[in-house]
């Protein structure tokens, strides 16, 4: 039997909720009530609720501003407007909004009992169709994403299969877009925490300012803006796993920070005082060598220990070039369908196109190119002429360049071709634009061309 959705009921007139609370209570259900907008804000903090019943005129917070900001508190819960017959206009402002229904006043408690039942059943079906694509996904989604039948992408399978049973803490190293943060979701789903969440947390996306915030959150009022209480990142990995991505991007403040948490798996909210236990799975990557970084004093060397628990490293693209076709008809065939083109292969000179650029975004750049070129094509068959390649400019691999050194090139080139365009760079990198941001400030580069 599905257990009853618990109730919350925000009124202004004591009659009506305490009416409501005993109708409601009567039959079962788990009910809260609020006299204004500010007190159910607070109420929902403590605790989940539901559904919310929501009169849309109070004084001060307005039903209409209280479905605001519960978006962000509690944005699953289902809120039914309850308002007389001259708010109708808003009440339909508030189903625009994203309200389940609305009632006018007065109203008759069955038909109150008969939209919370619509909206109960509404609730459990979406709840259903997640749990079921959850289940599709990991049945179907294994190491599948890892595409390849060279013996160095065999390699990192074997070491995935021998690593996931266990709660070892995984270091993922390799070249920008070899796809670290595939073998970190291959690792999560065969392992014992599949069930529970595989949390990402972008190192070189977070803001030093927010970053505290956003691994260990913060209290309502912790500073300002703080209106209410959030769970960071290692509380919302809690049973699960987090995966640290960019790690050698972290500042050393939160070296320190990460590394107590590692030891002593607690956490303390910003601005609170209680520490709490989090139990979760390290996963971390990087493309820097976090060696050199240590022997430079730029990453804290107990951390790097803690961290390289179990190392995998990832080939680039042009070491593994017998997967380059398997991946480029994957990558063709899973944007064909997603955009309802009817591409179905490459040309030979298309091919033979893909076969002789060197890559150094690697699989993340050939997925950009295959792509891009899915939408340029008209036909069933990818020409050379829809690809965005041309291998006689791109420059020789040269074997005493840094990784940093390429990566430097590799982003000057993309900012030039789309013309400083950040946006565009960023969604062809396979970045997001404040990771892009960074790595412009970092290597000092250029966004507009000569």
């Amino acid at each position: 039997m599905a257990t009853k959705p618990r109730i919350l009921i925000v009124d202004d007139e004591l009659v009506v909720r305490e009416s409501l609370r005993e109708w409601f209570a009567e039959d079962g259900y788990t009910v809260g009530a609020a006299s204004n907008g500010r007190e159910a804000l607070q109420t929902v903090q403590q605790g989940p609720w539901d559904i919310m019943l929501i009169d849309i005129k109070m004084p001060g917070m307005d039903g209409l501003e209280l479905q605001r900001k519960l978006k962000d508190v509690t944005p699953d819960a289902v809120v039914v407007i309850m308002t007389a017959y001259a708010s109708v206009d808003t009440a339909v402002q508030a189903l625009k909004e994203g309200a389940y229904d609305y009632i006018t006043k007065p109203f008759d408690p069955e038909d109150l009992q008969r939209i919370v039942d619509k909206a109960t059943e509404r609730q459990q079906l979406v709840r259903e169709n997640e749990q079921l694509k959850e289940r599709i996904a990991a049945a179907t989604a294994d190491e599948d994403d890892l595409v390849g039948t060279s013996p160095e992408i065999e390699q990192v399978r074997s070491l995935v299969r021998s690593v996931a049973p266990t709660d070892t803490t995984v270091l993922v190293t390799g070249e920008s877009g070899t796809g670290k943060e595939l073998v970190a979701r291959a690792i999560h789903r065969a392992s014992p925490r599949r069930a529970m969440p595989l949390v990402i947390a972008n190192c070189a996306g977070l803001p030093e300012g927010l970053i505290e915030s956003e691994l260990f959150g913060h209290e309502r009022g912790a500073f300002t803006g703080a209106q209410y209480r959030r769970k960071g990142k290692f509380e919302l990995a809690d049973g699960g796993t987090i995966f640290f991505d960019e790690i050698g991007d972290i500042s050393a403040k939160t070296q320190i920070d990460l590394l107590r948490v590692l030891e002593d798996r607690k956490i303390t909210r910003v601005g609170g005082n209680q520490s709490q236990e989090v139990d979760f799975r390290v996963i971390a990557a990087t493309n820097r060598n976090l060696q050199d970084m240590v022997s430079q004093g730029s990453f804290r060397l107990d951390l790097y220990y803690r961290l390289n628990v179990f190392n995998i490293t990832l080939p680039p693209l042009r070491v593994r070039r017998g997967d380059l076709e398997l991946l480029a008809h994957h990558f063709l065939q899973r944007s064909a369908r997603e955009m309802g083109r009817p591409a179905r292969s490459f040309s030979p000179e298309a091919m033979r196109l893909l076969q002789s650029y060197d890559w150094p975004g690697n699989v993340r750049e050939l997925q950009n190119v295959v792509e891009r070129a899915v939408v340029l094509q008209r036909g069933e068959i990818v020409q050379a002429g829809d690809l965005p390649l041309n291998p006689s400019a791109a420059p020789p691999v040269d074997t005493s360049l840094s990784l940093e050194d390429v990566e430097r090139t590799h982003i000057q080139r993309v900012l030039d071709q789309f013309e400083g365009n950040v946006s565009r760079a960023a969604r062809a990198l396979g970045i997001d634009r404040v990771t892009l941001y960074n790595k412009i400030r970092r290597y000092d580069l250029r966004r507009t061309t000569d």
